[in-house]
Formats: C-alpha cells, sequence, structure tokens
C-alpha cells in the first residue's frame, strides 16, 4: 500500500465517519445524559461492536451474502428491531425521567453501558458491507495483505473513536442548555425517533431488495 492510497483512505473515512448514523447518534445522546466520563464504557461497547464487525465481514460476509442470503437477511432483520426496540425505550424514558419539570436522571452501570454500546454496533449490519466493500479497494493485491488489513483497520478505528469523542463532548457541552424546561427530553424523544427511522430504513432496503428478487 502506498502512502498515497492510505491518504486517499484516511480522507474518504474521514468524512464517512462523521455521518451521524446510530453510533454517533447514541455517543452523543449517552453523551448529553451521563456525562463523558460514564459514556467512555459506551465507547468501548462501540468498538468491540465494530471489531467483531469487522471480523466477520472481512471472513464470512462474502460468504453470507451470497451462500446464505436468507440468514443475512435475518440478521438484518433483527438488527433493524433492536434500533427500533432502542428507539421506543429512549422516547418513554424520556417522559419518564421529568418530575414537576425537573429531569431525574437514572444513570445506567458501567456494564450496562458498554452493553448498549455493543449491541448498537452489532445491530448495523450496514457496517458489514461498508468494511467488505470499502477495505478491498484500498488494497495491493501484488502485497501482503495482512500488514494492509492492520492498517486499514487501526487508521479507521483511530478516526471512528475521533468522532466518537467529538459526538459524545457536543452532547456533554449542550447538557446545561438542555437542562431548562423540557428541552432535554424532547431531544431525548427527538434521537428515539432517529432509531426508530433509522430501523425502518433498514426494513424497507430489506423490502426493496426482496421486491427486486
Amino acid at each position: 500500500m502506498t502512502l498515497q492510497t492510505w491518504l486517499l483512505f484516511i480522507s474518504s473515512t474521514f468524512f464517512i465517519s462523521a455521518t451521524p448514523g446510530s453510533n454517533m447518534l447514541l455517543a452523543f445522546q449517552f453523551g448529553l445524559n451521563y456525562g463523558f466520563k460514564k459514556t467512555l464504557y459506551t465507547l468501548l461497547g462501540l468498538s468491540l461492536g465494530l471489531l467483531i464487525l469487522l471480523t466477520i465481514s472481512l471472513a464470512f460476509v462474502g460468504w453470507l451474502s451470497q451462500s446464505a442470503p436468507v440468514a443475512f437477511e435475518i440478521m438484518k432483520i433483527a438488527a433493524s428491531l433492536y434500533l427500533a426496540y432502542l428507539g421506543v425505550n429512549i422516547w418513554r424514558n424520556a417522559a419518564s425521567e421529568m418530575s414537576s419539570g425537573d429531569v431525574v436522571k437514572v444513570i445506567p452501570t458501567p456494564l450496562a453501558l458498554f452493553r448498549t454500546g455493543v449491541m448498537v454496533s452489532l445491530s448495523n449490519p450496514k457496517a458489514i458491507l461498508f468494511f467488505a466493500a470499502l477495505f478491498p479497494k484500498f488494497l495491493q493485491p501484488s502485497a501482503p495483505l495482512m500488514p494492509q488489513y492492520v492498517i486499514l483497520t487501526l487508521s479507521f478505528f483511530a478516526i471512528e473513536t475521533f468522532w466518537q469523542l467529538i459526538y459524545t463532548v457536543s452532547g456533554k457541552a449542550l447538557s446545561a442548555w438542555l437542562n431548562v424546561g423540557k428541552r432535554l427530553m424532547w431531544l431525548n424523544r427527538l434521537c428515539g425517533a432517529i432509531f426508530i427511522l433509522l430501523a425502518v430504513g433498514l426494513l424497507w432496503d430489506i423490502w426493496v431488495a426482496f421486491q427486486a428478487a
């Protein structure tokens, strides 16, 4: 892999990772509600989930999408249902955390924060397709592949972690302003609604693919 190829990968991934998907949305929402230090447990979970997806994509995604398409679609449906479940819970908890106009925060345990991060990462099968489709475009077939995969993986995680931290800090920075009246409740409901929309979008993609088959 040449330096030019690596820089092209860095620039492409930097802007792709900045897109507010489910991982970044979770980092923002938890940073807003639980603070920076607590959300670090969630960021560790998000990173572990991405690592699992990367491993799966490198080893199985080609076979799974071509040789076992039904299993692949079931996995996508399960992922969309989890995102919808998470969105509904966030919406409902946003209302239950309001008491006489004040925000009453119930902070989950570090394990719960970590587990939610893992589950949200694993619930995004598009990340598998992202890894499987993007990484090979920057590999040099004539050179040893494993060192190139290691470089791309470490670079990706560095960029992804950077943006997760940015989203977390952004959420924390807004917390003082949002703790006025019902602003926090409505932003949490917006986050929950976006999770639900992500789930609907994923189910729609599955339906379109089914219709086209």
